[in-house]
Parts: C-alpha cells; sequence; structure tokens
C-alpha cells in the first residue's frame, strides 16, 4: 500500500451544542487526487478548516506523512504540510506577484528584504510553471485563472505536498478550466496530493482518483474509485435517496400573451449592442456567453444596476427608468447576482431577515412590522429552499456559502415577481439543492413570471425554453427547447460566430 501523505482518524466537531463532524476518518496515499463531495452543510468547510489548521477538533487525530499535525498557531509550519486554493483568492490584491508568492517569507533577514533576490526567484517560479505573468504585477490586475495559478505556485514554493482546492472552477470559463485541470494532472505526476471538492460531479471524474462522501458529518463512501462508482450511487450517498431529476420544460404562452419582459435596442459603449429580445409570461429563457461577452451587464442594466446608453426595457409593457434599482423591484423584477457574499446577503441580519426583506413592507404600515406575518413568510420560503440553519434567527453569514445562495434566492421568489433575473442561480450549491431551485422556478413561471437565466453552464439552462448566445457584446444565436450541447458550446465559444 502506498504512504498516506494525509490521514484523518475519528476526527468529531462541535459548535457548542450543534455537533458538525462525527467520528470522521479518511486516508489519501501520496500522488492521490481525491474528490470530497457532500451537500451544503455536510461538514466539508468545518473538515477543511482542520486540515488547514484553522480550526481544532475536539476530538481525533491528524497526521500529515504519518506524523502528527503541528500545534495551532505555527502558521509556519502548517504552510508547509498544507495549502489550499479557495474559490476567492487568498492573495494579497493590492501587493505584487513576487511579494504575493514570498510573503511572510522574504528573503533576506528579518530587518530587511533583498528586492532583487525576491523577483529572481519569483521569475524562477514562474518560469516553472508557466504562469505567464510579470512578477512587478498587482494581484488586483491579475485574471481569476492567473490568481490561482499563483496561489498554486506559492503552496509547492513554500514546501506544501498536500493541496486542497476547494470549489475552484466557480470562477472560471471552460478553457480556464481545461488549464487548470492539466495543471493538476501534472502536480499529481509529480506527486503531489491532493483534495479536491466540488459540487460538480463530471469534474470529480474527471480528475480524481477516489472519492470521499459526506453526509450530515459523517463518511458515507470512504474512499472509493471514482471508476466503480456510478454518479447516481454518489447522488444516493450525499443525500439519502435518489433525486429525480426534473425535465420538465413548462409550455410557452401563445405568441399573442403581451411580454412580461421586452428588451428593445439596449446599448451600452464597449459592453453590449443592439440588445433585443422579448420573454413571455411562463417562459424561462436563457442568455450564455463567456465571460467578458456582455450577458451579466445586460442582466444587471435589467435589474437598474447599469444605466444603458440607449434602448429601453419594459416590464409587463412599462418602461423602466433607466439606471434606477427601485424602478425595477417596484415594477417587478427581481434579481440574484453571480456574487451573492458580497451583493446579495446582508451579513447582520439574521436567515429570516434576509429572505423576507424586499417584502417587509407588506407586514405593517407606517414601519412597524407584525412579526407573526414575518416569520410565517421566511419559514414558508425556509422550508422550501431546504436551508440548513441551526434556526432562522441566526445571522445569515454564519452559513455555509451554498445555503447563503438559497436565501438569496428565496428573498428574489418572495415577492412573487413578474421577472426574475437569475445570474448562476445554482453556483455553488449541492445537486438536491439545485434540483429544489429548479422546482422553485418552475412554480414561479406556473404563477406566470419570467425567467431569465444568466449563464454558461448547461445544466442550469436545461430547463429554458430558449437559449439566446452572446458574443463580444452582441446576440449571435437562439436555439429552442431541442438545443444540443456541441451546438451550444459552439455558439458560446464563438466558433460559428
Amino acid at each position: 500500500m502506498q504512504p498516506a501523505a494525509v490521514e484523518v482518524r475519528n476526527i468529531s466537531k462541535a459548535f457548542g451544542a450543534s455537533q458538525v463532524l462525527h467520528d470522521v476518518s479518511l486516508s489519501i496515499p501520496v500522488g492521490v487526487s481525491r474528490g470530497l463531495v457532500g451537500r451544503n452543510g455536510a461538514g466539508k468547510s468545518t473538515l477543511v478548516s482542520i486540515l488547514t489548521g484553522l480550526l481544532a477538533p475536539n476530538s481525533g487525530k491528524l497526521l500529515f506523512d504519518d506524523v502528527e499535525a503541528p500545534a495551532q498557531r505555527t502558521s509556519r509550519e502548517w504552510r508547509n504540510k498544507v495549502a489550499c486554493v479557495y474559490q476567492r483568492s487568498t492573495l494579497v490584491p493590492t501587493m505584487s506577484v513576487a511579494e504575493n508568492l514570498f510573503a511572510n517569507a522574504y528573503p533576506g533577514n528579518p530587518s530587511w528584504v533583498n528586492w532583487s533576490r525576491l523577483r529572481a526567484a519569483a521569475r524562477g517560479i514562474c518560469e516553472e510553471w508557466e504562469l505567464g505573468v510579470n512578477v512587478d504585477t498587482r494581484a488586483s490586475d491579475l485574471r481569476v485563472e492567473q490568481r490561482q495559478l499563483v496561489e498554486i505556485a506559492r503552496a509547492l514554493a513554500k514546501g506544501a505536498r498536500f493541496i486542497i482546492f476547494d470549489e475552484p472552477t466557480a470562477a472560471l470559463e471552460s478553457k480556464e478550466v481545461a488549464r487548470l485541470f492539466d495543471r493538476i494532472r501534472r502536480l499529481k505526476r509529480e506527486g503531489v496530493t491532493l483534495l479536491y471538492i466540488s459540487h460538480h460531479l463530471q469534474e470529480i471524474y474527471d480528475i480524481c482518483d477516489s472519492v470521499t462522501v459526506l453526509r450530515d458529518g459523517r463518511v458515507i463512501v470512504a474512499g472509493a474509485e471514482v471508476a466503480d462508482l456510478p454518479k447516481d450511487k454518489i447522488v444516493e450517498a450525499m443525500v439519502g435517496e435518489q433525486i429525480a431529476r426534473s425535465t420538465r420544460r413548462p409550455p410557452v404562452l401563445s405568441a399573442s400573451s403581451a411580454p412580461a419582459l421586452s428588451v428593445k435596442h439596449l446599448s451600452l459603449a464597449s459592453m453590449f449592442h443592439d440588445i433585443s429580445f422579448d420573454i413571455s409570461p411562463g417562459e424561462q429563457v436563457g442568455l450564455a456567453g463567456l465571460g467578458g461577452s456582455g450577458k451579466e451587464q445586460i442582466a444587471e442594466a435589467i435589474a437598474g444596476l447599469l444605466t444603458a446608453r440607449s434602448g429601453d426595457i419594459l416590464v409587463g409593457g412599462v418602461t423602466l427608468k433607466p439606471g434606477h434599482v427601485p424602478t425595477a423591484q417596484l415594477t417587478g423584477v427581481s434579481y440574484v447576482p453571480r456574487d451573492r457574499r458580497r451583493r446579495g446577503i446582508l451579513p447582520q441580519l439574521s436567515v429570516a431577515e434576509n429572505l423576507t426583506v424586499s417584502i417587509q413592507r407588506t407586514f405593517g404600515n407606517f414601519g412597524w412590522i407584525a412579526p407573526r406575518r414575518l416569520e410565517a413568510s421566511a419559514r414558508q420560503l425556509f422550508s422550501a429552499l431546504s436551508i440548513v440553519a441551526s434556526s432562522m434567527r441566526q445571522p445569515v453569514v454564519e452559513l455555509s456559502g451554498g445555503n447563503q445562495q438559497k436565501v438569496v434566492i428565496g428573498r428574489a421568489l418572495a415577492s412573487s415577481p413578474q421577472v426574475l433575473v437569475l445570474v448562476y442561480p445554482t453556483q455553488g450549491v449541492d445537486v438536491a439543492a439545485k434540483e429544489a431551485i429548479f422546482d422553485i422556478v418552475a412554480t414561479a413561471q406556473a404563477r406566470g413570471a419570467a425567467a431569465l437565466i444568466v449563464s454558461d453552464e448547461l445544466d442550469e439552462l436545461r430547463n429554458c425554453q430558449r437559449v439566446l448566445v452572446v458574443f463580444k457584446g452582441s446576440i449571435v444565436k437562439a436555439f429552442g427547447a431541442d438545443w444540443s450541447e456541441r451546438d451550444l458550446i459552439a455558439a458560446i465559444e464563438g466558433v460559428d460566430a
């Protein structure tokens, strides 16, 4: 048997009365890529925090190369053992690539930094890993893909031979994902051990040798070979039952129906040009395209976050005031941004308050709110979205990322909008929650709401009656409900544009 690069022995962790991990054990051999999957709230984030030294377990042991993990607060020793590439960059944005690569470990003595040595060493790392960046470039000026590669290179430069990837592809385009996977395969060939966390099961099959499944803080699958484990078995292990995947596409209303949303000749310099489309009540339309194509800016213009240079946006026949969020909301537009943490949640408020903040004016008069009415509405959304929290009074910032996303989507649905604008609505959400969100959107459609799904993830577009492809700021292709993955990807990539 191969020696274990990392071994977790009977680890448990509780926060107060909430038991998050129950007697968790796993072992990853040297040079193996292990997938870690589970629903939001399954305990993945807590386990990663223990593996990286941010949290101490209540019981159990953690070993690296058969040696017990360093003591807490010995950050340099932990950096030599393990590194984590998170969905959100941990680089210091105002520092250069060279400074980030050697943060807290600059060449020279403690009183001064040898900057020439620093830059020379950084250039050597960049050349070795083909980063293609200038070492003097500030981290804030790097693309998402480049920031991730710098983080990987930084981990290896500090001696870490065990790297955790936590949802690393969430903000990457398809070409960038392919390049990242090439790098991961190279790391495996060089004997680096990997723990790869993703809600996209296909990624687990693409780059992982084995998989561990967590459910409710317990190990359900301990490290099965992915080649021997069908996807439906992984899903069953994650949720405890088979997930019924909806293929329902609600019927489009007749062409004589007045559009719920009309976009007419919308333009904004350097972002999008002459955008026109209609969405009928009860219809779901996808807006697909690469990053920088303009699709997200079109969504922001509809929501009132951007002011178009020319053109009109009509909701239920009413022309919206350009660049005015309150008008869009009062006219019936609900918007779910891609970056929920920065633009979606109100971290100082509870789950219940976040779910109902858009409709609190309906719970009373003159600023007075009826608590029972607020709680009843929140509870209905809380249950429908299967939000995992200790209670509805728990601060939303304490929830996992996936559950925070569900709260934002629930708030968008709370006002029974005419138009739902959803940007990557299931990003970072587990398979069961995805189906719940799809079903809730379908329910809103059945009530007559129009839905605009802004995404290039095919799974998020599968319930759309139409998909419009945006390429370099223009709609270049329109597909009906019978679109094929091959043709849609080709259009998104601009192959036939």
